[in-house]
Formats: structure tokens, C-alpha cells, sequence
């Protein structure tokens, strides 16, 4: 499962709720480097940022389900990852901040150009305007066929149930890419 989304949306903050095992971080001090190119007007506080992946696990016992979690680098100059991390991805989860919907675009992007099913989980930032998630999916212009959620990435149970919406879609995606049984044959 890869969790996409622009800087700073909370990919590493979602992973670090959710998983079981204490999170593989690849954070890295902000430098002087970065200044004039990652955009932190909305993230004052905002001192390191991810520049390989975010790992986690996640089990799901009466699913029978391990997830492994992976999330990408924000920056576009990280995102010689991406292929990487999403290699053999069954799902992804694209988090959006409403206060930047334009940093999601290009996550959604690379996960319709795969063939990969997503979901938006708009994280809510405390002095983000609180859209309804019928507003999200107008403004974003999506398919009918990719769900937006609300969420809190800090909280366990709201990253949770964003998780569990993920996995419903990939096994949905799953069961349609599977071929039909030959008409007569056996099984």
C-alpha cells in the first residue's frame, strides 16, 4: 500500500498512527538547500522532511490481511522513488490538504497512469476550511469511481478507517481484473 501526497501533507504522520511496528523514517534535516523551493507557508513548524520513503506494518488479523506501508518523498526532487515504492502497490491512498489541493494532482497523476486504485483521504488541518467530501471530489474533478474520505492523520482509528476503505477498493479492483471462468468449465 503506498500513501502519496504532496509536502508536508502528513504521509509520514499517517504511517506513524497506523503501524504496528515503530516506522522506518528516512527524514532529513531542512537546509538552507531547500529554501526558495519547498513552499512552507502553511508549515512553520516544519524543520525535516522525507527524502527516501516512510515504511510501516499493519495487520489486520480477521482479514487475514499484512499490510506493508509504504510512503513517498513529497518533493518533486525526490520522486526518482516513486516507481520504486509503488512496485507491485495493489492500492494507494493520495492524502490531500484543502488549504493545497493543487500538491494532490500529481500523485493522482502517476497512480491512473498505473492502473493503480486510490482513494483521497483529505487530512484535516486545524485551520483548514472543513469541506464535505462530495465538495473535495467536485473541486478535484475526480471519476465517480475514486472515494474521498476525511481524516485525521494524527489519530489512529481515523488513519485506520481510511486503511480499511483502501483495502475494501483493492479488493474490489482485484476481483474485477480477475477473467471470468471459461462458460461450462469446471472450478
Amino acid at each position: 500500500m503506498v500513501v502519496a501526497g504532496g509536502f508536508g501533507v502528513g504521509k509520514t504522520t499517517f504511517i506513524g498512527s497506523v503501524s504496528e511496528i515503530e516506522p522506518l523514517r528516512t527524514d532529513a534535516l531542512m537546509t538552507s538547500a531547500s529554501e526558495g523551493i519547498d513552499d512552507l507557508t502553511l508549515l512553520p513548524e516544519k524543520s525535516h522532511t522525507t527524502v527516501a520513503m516512510d515504511f510501516g506494518r499493519r495487520t489486520f488479523e480477521g482479514a487475514g490481511a499484512v499490510l506493508m506501508l509504504f510512503g513517498t518523498p513529497g518533493q518533486d526532487r525526490f520522486w526518482f522513488m516513486w516507481d520504486e515504492l509503488a512496485e507491485g502497490a495493489i492500492a494507494a491512498v493520495v492524502l490531500a490538504d484543502t488549504r493545497r489541493l493543487d500538491d494532490s494532482f500529481p500523485a493522482i497523476d502517476y497512480f491512473e497512469g498505473r492502473g493503480v486504485p486510490f482513494l483521497i483521504a483529505v487530512n484535516q488541518f486545524p485551520d483548514a476550511h472543513g469541506y464535505s467530501p462530495d465538495e473535495v471530489h467536485a473541486a478535484m474533478d475526480l471519476t465517480d469511481g475514486v472515494p474521498v474520505l476525511l481524516c485525521d492523520a494524527r489519530e489512529h482509528g481515523s488513519a485506520t478507517a481510511v486503511l480499511v476503505r483502501v483495502m475494501d477498493l483493492a479488493i474490489a479492483h482485484a476481483r474485477q481484473s480477475l477473467p471470468l471462468p471459461l462458460e461450462g468449465a469446471s472450478t
